[in-house]
């Protein structure tokens, strides 16, 4: 089981420690159907290096667009060695007859319902080409296999996905896409999710779901059952769902301290071109401060190059993230990638200028641009990245907190996230990276301090020296 490195993680602007942050799940999940006397080795190329030199039966590959190219010379080179190749992932869903040719069946959308019938169909050596999902429900999933998972190889080994897809439809997202032909957004049963987390070892989870709070019974559920676990946990969710209700408030309650949150951007404009429904008439601001308030850290997310941007917008952009002390912004150059609305809507306008699939890492510019020109938007949008983590920026960024011991969590953790990337690499290459899991857990911790208590609160979070090594592992 293999997923091959994406191209942008061997490129000169590559961070090692992005790439070694959480394990992804997919082939570790697809493993549980999998035999207890099977021989399985699962190799993640972000962390180690491919072994090619065996020669099993069986390979599966998962195919992400910027690994597209990777997967199929690795498929190749194991067909060639007489082994069966397999190939899923988001990349085949989107352009299946692209991966055809490099594979003996191929999977389109997720594989809980497919990939226990290929195996049948295997072990009686009829397999067929293509295998599309339907069947859209976590009930009774057999646990992750995540004996297969190297786990010293990352900081936060305890990532989990309690639900698929999510309930909304903006048009430059591949869920659409991949969940075709079913239900785009189901939950796994609380009490399978609850099971999950309680065989997690330590206090720290990431949640990599695509919107943790889009079922809010589900969701209400989970962090009630959370209450009392001890957990510390980070995730996803949008605009919409921290301020409906108080879901948000008893997601803390039950351990949420970091949240990535998709601003994307502030113009109603791109917003509708973005069919981000969501994020539409909402008080971003007061998103903001209603997180802060609960002591959650903020991911921001940010997409420049819709076509209502203009030069000015990677200032405002950073100037709005830093006034309102979003702790890490994550940026991108809009891509549309294939089997998306975006990239269908710019095919009939004839906008797309390359199909090189290396090249649609969200760094890239591969659309004919409007409002600027595409030397403005990628040269913005590196800009925007050095000015937001200059030091100047980190500081008034945490000086905007209004308490002490928010402030230090802000410096230390986007301080740590940008300036530190020798420690990073030297902790990746000596294999100790997740050592420093215990600081995080501890800079994570809910702070309790009244008024009276904010002066010394200050020393005993400045007495652990790991604090300096902490990162927003949401970026």
């Amino acid at each position: 089981m293999i997923l091959p490195a994406l191209t942008e993680a061997e490129s000169p602007f590559w961070r090692p420690i992005k790439y070694s942050l959480f394990p992804p799940l997919g082939l570790a999940t697809l493993a549980a159907y999998l035999s207890p006397d099977d021989e399985i080795d699962l190799q993640d190329q972000h962390v180690e290096s491919l072994n090619l030199n065996d020669d099993p039966e069986l390979v599966i590959i998962q195919v992400y667009i910027t690994n597209a190219y990777r997967a199929y010379k690795i498929a190749d080179h194991y067909r060639a060695k007489g082994a069966y190749v397999i190939l899923g992932g988001l990349h085949v869903t989107s352009l299946p007859f692209e991966a055809m040719p490099h594979a003996d069946s191929i999977f389109m959308g997720p594989g809980e319902d497919t990939f226990p019938k290929f195996l049948l169909d295997f072990k009686n050596r009829c397999p067929q080409k293509v295998y599309q999902s339907s069947i859209r429900t976590l009930e009774n999933v057999p646990p992750i296999r995540r004996d297969l998972i190297k786990r010293h190889l990352y900081l936060v080994p305890n990532s989990i996905v309690v639900t698929r897809g999510c309930p909304h439809h903006c048009s430059f997202c591949y869920k659409d896409a991949f969940f075709e032909g079913g239900r785009t957004f189901y939950t796994q049963e609380v009490d399978g999710a609850l099971a999950e987390i309680d065989r997690l070892p330590g206090r720290h989870l990431y949640f990599l779901d695509d919107h943790l709070l889009g079922n809010s019974k589900f969701a209400d559920s989970l962090f009630e059952g959370m209450k009392g676990m001890n957990r510390v946990f980070q995730g996803a969710a949008t605009i919409d769902s921290i301020l409906r209700g108080n879901l948000i408030e008893k997601a803390a309650e039950a351990g949420l301290r970091s949240l990535f949150v998709g601003f994307e951007t502030f113009s109603p404009q791109n917003l509708k071109q973005s069919n981000k429904k969501q994020n539409l008439e909402k008080d971003y601001v007061k998103a903001v401060n209603r997180l802060h308030s609960l002591g959650i850290m903020i991911n921001g997310s940010f997409v420049f190059g819709l076509d209502d941007d203009d030069k000015d917008v990677f200032k405002r952009t950073v100037d709005w993230g830093v006034q309102h002390s979003i702790t890490t912004s994550t940026y991108h150059v809009l891509t549309p990638y294939p089997g998306t609305e975006l990239f269908k809507s710019m095919e009939r306008q004839g906008r797309i200028i390359t199909k090189n699939w290396d090249l649609y890492d969200t760094r890239n510019v591969v659309y004919q641009t409007i409002g600027l020109t595409a030397e403005e938007l990628e040269n913005g949008y590196w800009w925007a990245y050095k000015e937001f983590y200059s030091w100047s920026n980190i500081l008034k960024g945490s000086m905007n907190h209004d308490q002490n011991a928010h402030k230090l969590k802000h410096l230390f953790y986007s301080g740590g996230w940008k300036k530190f990337e020798a420690v990073w690499n030297f902790l990746i290459k000596t294999k100790s990276l997740n050592n420093t899991l215990p600081a995080l857990e501890t800079v994570l911790a809910k702070i309790h301090f009244n008024s009276a208590q904010k002066t010394s609160a200050l020393p005993n979070i400045l007495e652990n020296s790991e604090l300096q090594q902490i990162v927003n592992l949401n970026s």
